[in-house]
């Protein structure tokens, strides 16, 4: 019997069903042990969010900070897993503080030691820059990142935004004022991420992860928008400069992250526009770049 276990933290559901459609073929398989560890906070986050909670989550969450969390259960820290499938979501352009402060234990450490890895991440559009992220922690865990699945809104950037926050304060999954599309994920490809788990299968009874990748891309595990790597890019850098003022300043956190809300509406609806026609100005220019991080994004 071979061992795989199924990491994820879930606040609406919405990765954990992700993380059971993507298993099922493992867990049809007589040969294989499926595991799954759900990851849990010692102070957990409200869902739905109440706004005050979810602006005071960005400093940590883009700084990378970790909390406590429950102990993982002594039969996963003892079991030596053939293969992991780790499920996250983005905040903040970072790995949620739940799935960074996991990455980050001693109990991650020892169970992803020198075991292959895939990620699987559920978010909104942008997860480049986590992913990149989560690529050091793996390193420094001493795991193999052996393929990724992104799967992302497929709506535009800003009525996406409108129909997420929605969903996030309200806590229902539904069509925002009854025109909007439903946020998050799509129900047809959360359905149909099952394709994915048939795939890392096939290749993991055959002792063939090195090669997963190239037939993950080949069902559409990964879509790359140059524009959203854009965005993405020079958020971090502005993230990076905001998070840490908050941080630093104790005594005037709540000021700075009434600021840092003001400054993030006027980001999405005034200057992401604005970068999004000079993205369109500039691509005949930067076609050869955009062709080299296209192809490294999509890989491991």
């Amino acid at each position: 019997m071979k061992n795989v276990l199924v990491i994820y933290y879930s606040q609406s559901g919405q990765l954990g069903e992700i993380a059971q459609n993507i298993a099922k073929p493992f867990l049809n398989s007589n040969e294989i042990n499926v595991t799954f560890h759900e990851i849990k906070l010692e102070k957990p986050f409200p869902f739905p969010w109440d706004k005050n909670s979810f602006f005071d989550a960005f400093p940590e969450s883009f700084l990378q900070i970790p909390t406590a969390l429950k102990p993982v259960s002594e039969v996963v820290l003892n079991t030596k897993y053939d293969l992991v499938l780790f499920h996250y979501q983005v905040w903040y352009l970072s790995p949620s503080i739940p799935i960074n402060s996991f990455l980050k234990s001693d109990e991650a450490k020892k169970i992803l030691n020198n075991t292959p890895v895939i990620t699987i991440s559920g978010s909104r559009n942008m997860w480049i820059m986590a992913q990149e992220k989560i690529k050091v922690l793996l390193k420094e865990a001493n795991a193999q990142l052996v393929g990724n699945v992104a799967l992302v809104d497929r709506v535009g950037n800003l009525i996406s935004v409108i129909t997420i926050v929605e969903w996030m304060f309200s806590g229902v999954k539904k069509k925002y004022l009854g025109i909007f599309p439903l946020p998050g994920v799509s129900d047809k490809d959360i359905q149909e991420s099952e394709k994915f788990g048939k795939v890392m299968l096939s290749e993991f009874q055959q002792n063939n992860l090195s090669n997963l990748q190239p037939k993950l891309l080949a069902i559409d595990a990964v879509k790359i928008s140059p524009y959203l790597v854009t965005v993405d890019k020079t958020a971090n850098k502005i993230f990076n400069k905001w998070s840490n003022l908050i941080y630093k300043n104790k005594n005037n956190r709540k000021l700075l992250l009434k600021l840092f809300n003001v400054y993030l509406f006027l980001a999405i609806w005034l200057i992401s526009p604005i970068v999004y026609i000079l993205h369109l100005f500039t691509y005949p220019i930067k076609l050869n770049t955009i062709k080299k991080e296209t192809q490294y994004y999509k890989g491991v």
